[in-house]
């Protein structure tokens, strides 16, 4: 039974690790197999407040979110020959993989329930340095390792959301009234 909370805080370094060294590290890198969590992901979520319409995609597939399925179903498989020696662990690692896609993409499809529920995430991709708080599901590593920084709840983030909803009613004021324009000019052509 140790090896649940042992598969717990490892799991957790791990998500640390390779979101910091691989994910962001190797893929800053555009010719990088890592590189689809910066250029793809990083991008389509800083400019949609956190929501990445990717994550509707066929999980099978070579996109972003097929890339990270597969490095995740590739974790799984190199446990499976610990499943003998140390079940609880390995089975705690396989819920910790399947755990991790959940509330990754549920995170990119509801950004308020990520505000609300994985502050630390949110705060990695919509806070002013996306070099900060790593992990996704947990924020053990990034408490211990001084790379939680938050930022949901914050004066600025007050200010960053006023902006950005200001910025969404201009753009849909201006396609309301584009909208108008075209049936108006249908109308009179008819």
């Amino acid at each position: 039974m140790i090896g649940i909370p042992v598969a717990l805080l490892t799991f957790n370094a791990a998500e640390w690790v390779t979101h910091k060294y691989l994910l962001h590290g190797l893929g800053k890198d555009k010719k990088s197999f890592f590189a689809y969590h910066f250029h793809e992901h990083h991008k389509e979520s800083r400019k949609s407040g956190g929501y990445d319409e990717n994550y509707h995609r066929p999980l099978l597939g070579w996109h972003a979110q097929g890339k990270e399925a597969f490095g995740l179903a590739v974790m799984g498989l190199l446990h499976l020959p610990l499943l003998p020696v140390a079940p609880f662990y390995t089975g705690t690692v396989w819920y910790s993989l399947v755990r991790y896609y959940q509330v990754h993409k549920r995170s990119h499809l509801d950004p308020e329930w990520a505000r609300e529920h994985l502050p630390w995430h949110y705060d990695h991709h919509m806070g002013p340095d996306q070099e900060m708080n790593w992990c996704v599901t947990r924020p053990w590593f990034d408490d211990l390792m001084g790379t939680r920084e938050p930022y949901v709840g914050t004066e600025r983030e007050g200010r960053d959301r006023a902006r950005n909803a200001a910025r969404a009613e201009s753009k849909r004021a201006g396609a309301v009234a584009a909208l108008l324009a075209q049936v108006a000019q249908a109308a009179q052509a008819a």
